[in-house]
């Protein structure tokens, strides 16, 4: 039989700029990014971050991952001289990279602080979860290149808060707070800066709480139904309620309610 082989075996030897860390006891993974002081993304590292969301999806240890980094920025965007130097296939590539979170079957946290520009802010946005530090700063800045947001930013980002004001963050490269991206429904919470490790492991702890498969389900759903009709929307979320009916989850999720007891959850 002939061996077959793969770019993707030797892609992660060598991660590039960013770690990751499995607390196995806590259900958790930690996606770190790791090249200050403004852990800027290479182009090789947006390879290396879809398939590590691919692989921490296919791992039964893993229920929760959060996206975060080291120091005071999260990231300032991606390796501008990497843009002319990549082919025009790799960079057609570069949104589908960086909708991994979004792909991931589990919930994913983006925890930001600081600086949170061009594919910083793209990968958050495609994120489950986005919590943010009162230091934090969204930007999409590509206009001041001559360029557009070229990995669902500008997408992602009107779908949340509408086209007036994506043109006003986009083609003005207008930086948002963190209180104002609270505010206008981009980031699900807006913390003290010393408090963002803190109220990212509450939010870990709270989804380890609930049934994997139902929270599997119910992301899978609200992803496939954004862009559908109500009456399709509907129906899908019938069909889905349908197949958790008869899950053991929810057996356990109505025999623990009626016990007064906390539900022990399998994922089955």
């Amino acid at each position: 039989m002939t061996a077959i082989h793969h770019p993707a075996h030797s892609l992660l030897d060598k991660l590039d700029g960013f770690s990751v860390i499995i607390d196995a006891a806590r259900q958790r993974a930690d996606i770190v990014l790791d090249r200050p002081p403004f852990n800027i993304i290479s182009m090789a590292q947006r390879d290396q971050l879809r398939l590590v969301f691919e692989a921490l999806d296919e791992d039964l240890s893993v229920r929760v991952i959060v996206l975060r980094a080291v120091g005071d920025n999260f990231s300032s965007g991606g390796d501008i001289k990497g843009f002319l130097e990549a082919t025009p296939e790799h960079v057609s590539r570069l949104a589908w990279n960086i909708a991994a979170p979004a792909r991931c079957s589990k919930p994913v946290i983006a925890a930001n602080r600081g600086y949170c520009f061009g594919v910083g802010f793209e990968i958050s946005l495609a994120c489950d979860f986005r919590i943010v530090s009162q230091t934090a700063q969204y930007a999409l800045p590509e206009q001041k290149l001559g360029q557009i947001p070229g990995s669902g930013g500008s997408a992602r980002l009107q779908k949340m808060v509408g086209i007036t004001r994506t043109k006003d963050v986009v083609m003005r490269s207008r930086r948002i707070a963190g209180q104002q991206a609270f505010d206008w429904g981009i980031a699900t919470q807006c913390v003290p800066d010393a408090e963002l490790e803190k109220a990212t492991d509450a939010l870990v702890d709270e989804l380890c709480g609930f049934s994997p498969l139902a929270q599997r389900t119910a992301k899978k759903l609200l992803n496939d139904t954004e862009d559908s009709t109500l009456s399709i929307a509907i129906e899908l979320e019938g069909h889905s309620y349908s197949r958790l009916r008869s899950s053991d989850d929810f057996r356990e999720g109505v025999e623990a309610f009626h016990q007064k007891r906390k539900a022990k959850f399998k994922g089955s």
